[in-house]
C-alpha cells in the first residue's frame, strides 16, 4: 500500500513538472480593461478634469513606447514629447512578451497616479498569478522590462511641475471686479487647479501657444454683446425646461455633463454624486472606436496614446485661458441681475467660465480620433450607460464634439462665445498634435 501511494505521488509530481508552459496572449480587451479599471478608480477618488487627463496620458505613453520597440509600424515618441528620452532597451537574451510588458507598465503607472492603490494592486495581482502559472519565464522577463520602462516614464513625469503645483497658493477671488469669477452654489468650492498652466505640455510649445481671442467685454448694458450672451443662456434654459418634460437639449446637457463631483443637498445633508470627467468620456469613445474597428493590441495602444496626449494638452491650454480671463459664470450674474431663483440645468463647476473645458477637450479629441479612424466614423456612444443615461448615436467624432460643446450652453454653465471659441481652440490643438506627433515609421 505504501509503495502504491509513493508511486501515485511520484506520478503526480512528474505530471506537474512535465506540464508545458503556455504562451501568454495579451489582447486589446486586456488593455481596455486596464483603462476601464483606472477610470473607475478615478471616479471613486474624484479627480478633477485636468488631473484626470494627466492620469490617462502617462500610462498610455509608457505602453506605446514599449510596443514601438517591437513593432516596426510605430515610431518612438522620444524627443517628440517634451523632455521624453529613450526608454531602456529590451535585453535580447530574455523571452519578453512586449504586449505583456506594455500592459504591466500601464498598470504600474496607473497605480502611481491614483489614490486608491489597493484596488489596482488587487486587480494586478490577480493577473500576475494567472500569467505566472501560464509561463513563469515569459512573465518574469516581461514584468522586469515593463517595470523598468514604467520607472523611466515616472522619472520623466516627475519633472512636469505637477508636484510643485500641489503646494502653490489657492486661487484668490476678486470680489471688487464684477466681471471676475465667484464660487457658485451649492458647495461654493475654491477654484480648481489655478496653476495648471504651469504643467509641462506634451506637444504644444507652451500653455499659451493657442491663446484664444478674449471673451466679449464685460458689460451689463442690455445692448452689449456680453449681456446678450448672458440673456441667451437664461432664455434658452427657460425654453428647454418650460414643458416639464425632458427636451432634446436637456438630454444633450445631461449626457455630456461629465462633472466628477456634483453636490447634492437633502435637508442638512450634503453628499456627492460621482461621474467621469470630459476627458474620460472621450477615452471611452476611443475604446468604442477601437472595438468597432477590431483593432489589435498595438493599434489600440496607439489610439489611446495619441488621443490622451491631445486631451492632456487641451486641458493645459484651456486652463491657461480660464485663469487669465477669470470670467464670471452665468449662474452668478443671472441670480444677481435677472432672476434670483434661476438654476442651471447642470451644476456649475468650480472654476472660471472662459473657455469651455469640455469644448476644448472635445475639439482636440475629435481631431485626433478622426486622424486615426477617419471622418464620417459612425458610432453608438454608450459611455454614460453606467450613470443611467441612454446611448446617443453620432455620424462622426466632429458631430459628437459639436454636440458636447453646445450642450454646455444648454446646461446653463457657459456663454456661447466660450463654446464656439473653445471648440475651435481644441481643434487647433488637436491639429497641432496630429501634425507634429509622428507615430508611424
Amino acid at each position: 500500500m505504501k509503495h502504491l501511494l509513493f508511486l501515485l505521488l511520484s506520478l503526480s509530481i512528474l505530471a506537474a513538472c512535465s506540464k508545458k508552459s503556455e504562451p501568454i496572449v495579451i489582447t486589446a480587451e486586456d488593455f481596455h480593461h486596464s483603462v476601464d479599471k483606472v477610470g473607475e478608480i478615478m471616479v471613486h477618488d474624484i479627480f478633477s478634469p485636468p488631473v484626470a487627463s494627466r492620469v490617462f496620458a502617462y500610462p498610455s505613453i509608457a505602453a506605446y513606447e514599449i510596443i514601438a520597440k517591437n513593432n516596426d509600424t510605430y515610431r518612438s515618441l522620444e524627443n517628440q514629447l517634451t523632455g521624453l528620452t529613450p526608454i531602456p532597451e529590451p535585453p535580447a537574451d530574455q523571452p519578453i512578451n512586449f504586449q505583456l510588458a506594455a500592459l504591466i507598465a500601464h498598470m504600474d503607472l496607473n497605480k502611481r497616479l491614483i489614490f486608491s492603490e489597493e484596488i489596482i494592486e488587487v486587480y494586478r495581482d490577480s493577473l500576475y498569478e494567472v500569467w505566472e502559472k501560464k509561463n513563469s519565464n515569459e512573465f518574469k522577463a516581461s514584468k522586469t522590462y515593463g517595470l523598468q520602462v514604467a520607472a523611466h516614464i515616472y522619472w520623466w513625469m516627475d519633472q512636469d511641475n505637477y508636484k510643485q503645483t500641489r503646494t502653490m497658493s489657492k486661487f484668490s477671488v476678486d470680489t471688487e471686479d464684477p466681471s471676475r469669477w465667484q464660487p457658485t452654489p451649492p458647495s461654493y468650492m475654491d477654484g480648481l487647479e489655478p496653476h495648471w498652466n504651469k504643467i509641462r505640455p506634451f506637444v504644444i510649445d507652451s500653455a499659451a501657444q493657442f491663446k484664444p481671442v478674449p471673451p466679449p467685454p464685460f458689460s451689463m448694458e442690455k445692448d452689449s454683446d456680453f449681456y446678450k450672451e448672458l440673456k441667451e443662456v437664461y432664455d434658452i434654459s427657460n425654453e428647454i425646461t418650460k414643458s416639464g418634460d425632458e427636451s432634446e437639449e436637456v438630454a444633450m446637457a445631461q449626457f455630456w455633463d461629465c462633472n466628477p463631483y456634483v453636490s447634492v443637498s437633502r435637508g442638512h445633508l450634503m453628499f456627492a454624486t460621482k461621474k467621469i470627467t470630459p476627458g474620460a468620456h472621450w477615452i471611452g469613445i476611443t475604446k468604442i472606436a477601437c472595438r468597432q474597428s477590431n483593432y489589435d493590441f498595438d493599434d489600440t495602444v496607439h489610439a489611446y496614446a495619441k488621443t490622451s496626449v491631445a486631451i492632456a494638452d487641451a486641458f493645459i491650454s484651456c486652463w491657461d485661458e480660464k485663469y487669465r480671463s477669470n470670467l464670471i459664470r452665468p449662474e452668478t450674474l443671472i441670480n444677481q441681475y435677472i432672476d434670483e431663483s434661476w438654476k442651471p440645468v447642470l451644476q456649475t463647476p468650480p472654476f472660471p467660465e472662459y473657455v469651455s473645458g469640455h469644448s476644448v477637450a472635445s475639439g482636440a479629441a475629435a481631431v485626433a480620433l478622426t486622424d486615426i479612424f477617419g471622418d464620417n466614423f459612425e458610432f453608438d456612444d454608450d459611455t454614460e450607460l453606467p450613470y443611467g443615461l441612454p446611448v446617443r448615436k453620432f455620424k462622426s467624432f466632429n458631430e459628437a464634439a459639436n454636440e458636447a460643446a453646445i450642450s454646455r450652453m444648454y446646461g446653463g454653465i457657459h456663454y456661447r462665445a466660450a463654446v464656439e471659441v473653445g471648440i475651435e481652440q481644441g481643434r487647433n490643438i488637436g491639429g497641432f498634435v496630429v501634425e507634429n506627433l509622428h507615430m508611424f515609421n
